[in-house]
Formats: structure tokens, sequence, C-alpha cells
């Protein structure tokens, strides 16, 4: 683990990228941009309207709460980006930010802000700002309050390379921000303003974005680890067309998570995960029914058994499904939320050797 020592700045931090009066030629009228943003993403531009997801007519959503509603991952954003978190930041939250550090890359930084106005200057909770051209690349982390900067927090022996890729994850716990770069944890910084009122993210300066995830935080204390992992977003990955299948080869053990991450698409008719073992038989199925938003297991027999849970497959949303395999069953959880389970027993589970998922959804992330 790096551990930082906050020190008096020198005035670095407060550089022209994370500056508001540079973001007026963001996105401006008529301008071109290859990137591709799901549905359901609210970005900081008074003249951007979000789509709405399609219903039919005088349909309406059933109230859900928060913490079962995933904001849909954002795809190729134009550098500066800015976008509304959903519902705030709050601890159990993650936010994932995969990308490449170009080879004349300066510095970039991340920051999570507390609101989104060009004047007065927002407060910046968590200033993520990593730098490379000096002669020792490093991390500064800080707070902006009020307009002024705090002592600066500064990390040596930089993880991020240029001219490389990476997986930055950032984790909220109760008191600090985790940060783990391409799967491995590089520091930790303590909160000075509420986490509550973050709810705007920015990214600016020398970086390449290809996506952005928000998530929760793994439920399963039994398939998880004292520090997530995260895993890469797809998008239209010939491995994940749907029908799309996975071999297990040595089937399910104890402790194994099965992640199936996707959109819901707008007309949606139908969603199984499968698991057939060697015979090609289904032991164990996750079905959503659109016609009367059920979410069941199907037993091999036919059998259902409804999970009383609201239904959050609705169109154009995003969606987490995660399986835990444990001795006598499987857990589930939806958006990381934890559901319950269904027995199946542990030599059932060795015998598995396909997870199958079809029906109307487009996938962004298969992984077990």
């Amino acid at each position: 683990m790096i551990k930082g020592s906050p020190r008096e700045g020198a005035g670095e931090t407060n550089s022209w990228e994370s500056c508001p009066r540079h973001l007026g030629s963001w996105q401006r009228k008529g301008s071109q941009s290859s990137g591709h943003r799901v549905p359901g993403i609210g970005i900081c531009n008074p003249s951007w309207r979000c789509p709405t997801p399609t219903m039919s007519p005088g349909e309406s959503l059933d109230p859900l709460p928060d913490t079962l509603i995933l904001q849909p991952p954002v795809f190729h954003p134009v550098v500066p980006y800015v976008t509304t978190i959903f519902g705030g930041l709050r601890a159990g939250k993650m936010v994932t930010l995969q990308g490449a550090v170009p080879l004349g890359a300066r510095r970039f930084q991340v920051d999570f802000q507390c609101g989104c106005s060009l004047h007065p200057r927002p407060d910046i909770a968590i200033h993520f700002n990593p730098r490379f051209h000096t002669t020792k690349p490093h991390v500064i982390c800080n707070t902006l309050h009020g307009g002024q900067w705090q002592a600066e927090a500064r990390w040596p022996r930089l993880a991020l390379q240029r001219g490389a890729s990476f997986l930055i994850l950032f984790l909220f716990g109760n008191e600090e921000m985790k940060v783990s770069v391409n799967g491995r944890h590089f520091l930790h910084y303590g909160y000075r303003l509420p986490l509550s009122r973050v709810d705007t993210l920015g990214i600016y300066g020398d970086i390449l974005v290809t996506a952005v995830g928000f998530l929760n935080i793994n439920p399963f204390v039994e398939g998880g680890s004292e520090y997530p992992v995260g895993h890469p977003f797809l998008l239209e990955s010939p491995r994940l067309e749907v029908p799309c299948s996975r071999a297990l080869p040595r089937g399910l053990w104890p402790g194994q998570v099965i992640i199936v991450r996707g959109l819901v698409l707008p007309e949606p008719k139908d969603f199984t995960l499968s698991l057939r073992d060697e015979a090609a038989h289904v032991p164990v199925m996750l079905r959503a029914s659109f016609a009367d938003r059920t979410l069941a297991w199907v037993s091999r027999w036919g059998q259902k058994k409804l999970i009383l849970a609201p239904f959050v497959f609705y169109p154009q949303r995003f969606f987490e499904v995660l399986l835990l395999c444990q001795e006598g069953g499987l857990k589930l959880a939806l958006n990381g939320q934890g559901l319950g389970a269904t027995s199946l027993g542990q030599q059932a589970l060795e015998r598995l050797r396909e997870l199958r998922i079809s029906g109307s959804v487009q996938l962004y992330c298969v992984h077990y």
C-alpha cells in the first residue's frame, strides 16, 4: 500500500484543466464526436436533453429505490467531460474509468464535484490529478472548498504510464475513497467534505477515455475481497453478441462469482440466464418476464419460484446480475442488492458446463 502524507501545495493543483471557464469549447453547437452515449446519462449542459426511455402508451415506471437503479456506462466521451452522478455519491458506490494515457501527456484529472455551475465555481470534494511531466511523476489529491485549495496529498511512484492503457476504480467507503489501477490498490484519500454533496463527475486534461462506469460494490462478503477488482465494459464486442455462451470447463465452485452487465433493449420480449450441465440439461435458469414484470428461478422441470423484489429490467435501463456459488446453491444480487438464493447440490454445480444468456439485452460485461 502506498500512503501519501499531506503537504502544503504551491498552487500547482489550481491548474487550467480544472478551471470551468475552459469548458466553453466543450460540445459546441455543430461539433462532431465519435463518442457513443448510452441513454440515461445527464450531462451538465443545458442545451443537451437526455433521451426518454421507450414506454408503451399509458405505461409508468414502478417506483424503485435509488439503490436499485444503476446509471448506464458512457462510452468514448469527449474530454473535457462533465456528467451528473445519478443519486449522488454514497458509501458503497464505485466509479470505473477505462482508457489510455497519450504519449505526450502532461497531466489529467478526475474531479468529484459538488455541482457543475461555472460561476460560482463548485466545490471539489475529491481532485485526483496524475502528473507525468515532472522529473518524478506522481499523483496529487486535494479538495477545493469555497474557492480555496486545501493541503495537497501526494503519492509518488505513479501507477500510470504514458502510452499505456488503464482501468482505474474509485471505491467510496464511509470515511475515505480508495483507488486501484489495473487491479492493484494504489491510494486512499480521506473525505474533507461530505460525500453526500457530490453529484457531478468531471474529467479533464490529457486522457483518452473509452468507458466510464457507475456500479455498487459486490454485496457478497464470501465472493469478494477487501478491495474489489473492476472488470472492463466492452461496447459491441463480438464475444458479447446475444445469445451469448461461455464454457464452464470445471463447473462452478464455492466462492466463484458470475457477473453479467448490460442494457435492456427498447422493446424487450424476454431475458434468460441459464446454466447447463454435461447432458445439456438446464438445472438453473433465471428468467425475467417483461409481460408481468416478474423475476423467477425456473427448474429443469419448468417449475417457477418467484423472486420477491422490485423489477429492474425496464427498457433502456442498465442492469447487473451477480451469481455467487456457495455450498448448496447460488446467491443472487441485482444492481448490487442481495436477493436470496436458489438451492443446488454441490455435485450438480460441478457438472455445469455452460453459461448462456439470451433475450432482449445488449451485453457490456460477462465475467466468471
